[in-house]
């Protein structure tokens, strides 16, 4: 299991499904999950994974929320979890990242999540998959990659540290608010998330990710912070991130947070 790659495709992932050490783990919307999933799979609600109060309600949930979670999909030191969605892989990183924050390292992503799965041809079920729930203890690992908003605010202007915005650009200007106050932090760089999904091959990560970042000036030389309104949309920017392997963190308060502080510096 140590050579599953971090991007997994349907074909690569269909004859892993026999071994015990792998677990899939699918974020889709619960219609979508019981309409049809991957054998074997375990749907788990996105919400599980949100700490769910304002103002920044992307935030990481207790320790004891996290633990309850990580014992319901039947999480030991030698699960390798293979995350999907049915959105172009929001939820999907954001387990990944949550895994990593705990410093579980062993997991995957399928390529274009569960519409590439279904439009491969590849089995379905519709049967609500349970499993054992473990007894795993975890901690917030030392190299969690994340960033808190007063991290940010030391490091702006001291160019070893640039900030992913993977909001909308009305969000990025502030013409969209969603916050007390509008814009972005200073310096960030726009990319929304859904432009590193390419449409033609059913949202999976684009081929020319690395070089369409490197146009925007992200090319993985200086530590990154992504965020977006509540680390959804940037969980799946830090996930393409760490497969290009840029020093990429994310900051889990997101825009939801730093906009709704009353002293951050904004730029419109």
């Amino acid at each position: 299991m140590s050579e599953v790659p971090l991007i997994l495709e349907p074909e690569q992932l269909a004859p892993l499904l026999e071994h015990e050490e792998i677990r899939v783990v699918d974020l889709s919307s619960p219609a979508n999950y019981f309409a049809g999933h991957i054998p074997g799979a375990i749907g788990l609600p996105f919400q599980a994974l949100l700490a769910g109060t304002p103002p920044a309600p992307g935030k990481l949930p207790s320790l004891e929320r996290l633990t309850e979670v990580m014992r319901a999909i039947g999480l030991t030191p030698d699960t390798h979890i293979v995350a999907c969605d049915d959105e172009g892989g929001g939820w999907a990183g954001r387990l990944l990242w949550t895994l990593e924050v705990i410093g579980h390292k062993k997991y995957s992503y399928l390529n274009g999540g569960m519409i590439a799965w279904k439009n491969a041809g590849l089995p379905l079920s519709t049967e609500d998959t349970t499993v054992a729930a473990s007894d795993i203890e975890i901690a917030i690992a030392d190299d969690a990659p994340m960033i808190e908003a007063e991290q940010i605010q030391q490091r702006l202007g001291h160019n070893d540290l640039q900030v992913w915005d993977a909001r909308s650009p009305t969000e990025y200007t502030g013409e969209r608010l969603v916050a007390m106050r509008g814009g972005h932090i200073p310096g960030a760089i726009n990319c929304e998330w859904t432009q590193l999904m390419d449409p033609q091959r059913d949202l999976r990560i684009r081929t020319d990710a690395r070089e369409f970042l490197e146009a925007l000036g992200i090319d993985g030389k200086t530590e990154i912070a992504t965020h977006c309104q509540s680390h959804h949309r940037s969980a799946f920017t830090w996930l393409v991130g760490k497969s290009l392997g840029f020093p990429i963190k994310a900051y889990p308060g997101s825009w939801s947070e730093w906009g709704n502080l009353p002293n951050t510096p904004i730029e419109q």
